[in-house]
């Protein structure tokens, strides 16, 4: 199945001519995705708030896995903010691991996943709240996830939480994947260092 074009709205338009080309339901935006967006509570919602600190981050967290993957026999692949529909919503975590199953089930054309990354990292940027961030951790859980990690870079701790079981990691302590990646793990403070 190919993926469907991202809807490009031309800026030369009157703004009352380009909102009326956005997708208004869940079900237009995932046909007509609008780039660096996400779908929140039946709203196009612009993806903001990465410093040069969280991007770094992100990229650890990505080579890391990426590293792991590729080194033993798992398979699958490792992504950057592409998007998956959770209960409602439509989300672009900031690092997400695509099982082979997936893979073999969905594709690698589609537009977007129809349920959340098996693993799946959020990276806590200065416009989140802690709140928003562990809820959603519970959205992705509910929509598929197997594992989710919260990096929380200025306090510097890792949160894991899983199905049943969650843990708070320090600086001094070693990250493990709980659930999807068996045997891969990370200083905490060689992540966030």
């Amino acid at each position: 199945m190919a993926a469907a074009p991202v809807q490009v709205v031309p800026t030369d338009l009157p703004m009352e001519e380009r909102v009326s080309t956005l997708p208004k339901t869940l079900a237009d935006y995932l046909a007509n995705p609008v780039a660096q967006t996400k779908w929140v509570d039946g709203y196009i919602v612009e993806k903001v708030g990465q410093t040069l600190g969280h991007a770094k981050l992100q990229t650890r967290l990505l080579i890391r896995w990426l590293g792991y993957v590729e080194c033993l026999p798992v398979g699958g692949m490792v992504l950057v903010k592409a998007p998956c529909q959770t209960t409602g919503k439509v989300r672009r975590p900031d690092v997400a691991y695509l099982s082979p199953d997936l893979i073999q089930q969905f594709g690698e054309d589609i537009a977007t996943l129809p349920q959340s990354y098996p693993l799946t990292g959020e990276i806590l940027s200065p416009t989140d709240s802690g709140e928003d961030i562990f809820l959603k951790a519970q959205e992705y859980l509910s929509s598929g996830a197997l594992e989710v990690w919260l990096v929380f870079p200025k306090s510097k701790f890792i949160f894991i939480q899983t199905q049943d079981r969650h843990l708070w990691l320090t600086e001094q302590e070693t990250a493990k994947s709980q659930v999807v990646l068996p045997g891969f793990e990370i200083q905490v403070a060689d992540l966030l260092g």
